[in-house]
């Protein structure tokens, strides 16, 4: 039990830094939305600004963070709101598709388990002054 959260932060890190890097360097090709479709609107609207490269970026260098135990509150903080942004992505955009998908689970899982066993780090951040 004891070295769980290394094991969850190195698992967290590498799917988050294998699908930025996959994106970022076009290994794979990226699969035709349906045309019309709200997820076919919301990536013609992200896609030729930058955004998407910018949140890519940011989650190869959130993985990366996470991976580290020494470092690894500061990458979840890098993480959650990309994190947040996924499930908000599969329940409004997606119309629940997608939600309860097994990889889904797994990141969120790992991002919340990560989080409850760094909780006396966050602490500070909901105390008013």
């Amino acid at each position: 039990m004891k070295h769980l959260p290394t094991v969850a932060g190195a698992l967290l890190g590498f799917l988050f830094v294998a699908s930025g890097l996959v994106v970022l360097l076009k290994l794979a090709p990226m699969p035709p939305l349906p045309e019309g479709s709200p997820a076919a609107h919301f990536m013609a609207a992200f896609g030729p600004t930058g955004y998407m490269t910018f949140v890519k970026v940011l989650e190869v260098v959130g993985g990366l963070l996470v991976a580290v135990p020494r470092t690894r509150n500061f990458g979840l903080l890098v993480l959650g709101p990309i994190v947040v942004n996924i499930l908000a992505y599969h329940a409004f955009v997606m119309k629940g598709e997608g939600l309860f998908s097994p990889p889904l689970l797994i990141i969120a899982g790992l991002a919340a388990y990560l989080l409850v066993c760094g909780r006396k780090a966050f602490t500070g951040l909901a105390n008013r002054p």
